[in-house]
């Protein structure tokens, strides 16, 4: 599994809609997409929760080779051509779990980005990231859970699906305008490494 994640920051006066509008037209196009593990359409809304606008998708691949040709493709040329060509984040899957609430379709996202001290054991930090990640998959609500890492910053990746809003858990939350999941299942419940 490989992790994915760009984030365009809107102005902040920015009609939401048109990125609602956006993803109710082209979100589907995802749907069989080879090696796509899943990617959640996400976006964030200045205002209570959120300093900004934005929008976030996040995908978990199930193949780098899908992750390749989509970046290469139609889809991120778009992306590109209407916003800019954002930095893209992208970390080596540690784990991935289907949580209590996985048969249902997930309304909010949390993302967490973690740091791996220099005085922490790398195989230390994972392995504690990957105990709080079980944990999460196990609480109502979840759908899924995901843990990843980049090892050139030691970073890692936190991300968890919701059904409704989740627990309080650290990390930015955002509202999930639509799934796409065409190999959710080669994503699998085992620990990768």
């Amino acid at each position: 599994m490989h992790a994915m994640q760009y984030e365009i920051t809107l102005p902040a006066d920015y009609e939401m809609g048109i990125i609602r509008e956006r993803v109710a037209t082209r979100g589907h196009l995802l749907d069989a997409f080879p090696g796509l593990g899943l990617k959640a359409f996400l976006i964030r809304e200045r205002g209570a929760t959120s300093p900004v606008n934005q929008y976030a998708p996040l995908y978990l691949w199930s193949a780098p080779e899908g992750m390749n040709t989509f970046l290469r493709g139609p889809g991120f040329q778009g992306i590109v051509d209407d916003f800019g060509r954002p930095e893209v984040q992208h970390w080596s899957g540690l784990s991935y779990r289907e949580g209590t609430a996985s048969g249902e379709l997930p309304r909010t996202a949390v993302r967490r980005l973690a740091r791996i001290p220099d005085t922490v054991a790398p195989a230390a930090a994972m392995e504690a990231a990957s105990e709080e990640s079980r944990r999460l998959a196990e609480a109502p609500g979840a759908v899924a859970t995901a843990l990843a890492v980049d090892p050139r910053h030691w970073e890692l990746l936190h991300f968890s699906l919701w059904e409704n809003e989740p627990p309080k858990i650290p990390g930015d939350r955002y509202e999930v305008l639509h799934l796409s999941m065409p190999e959710r299942d080669r994503l699998g419940q085992r620990e990768q490494g």
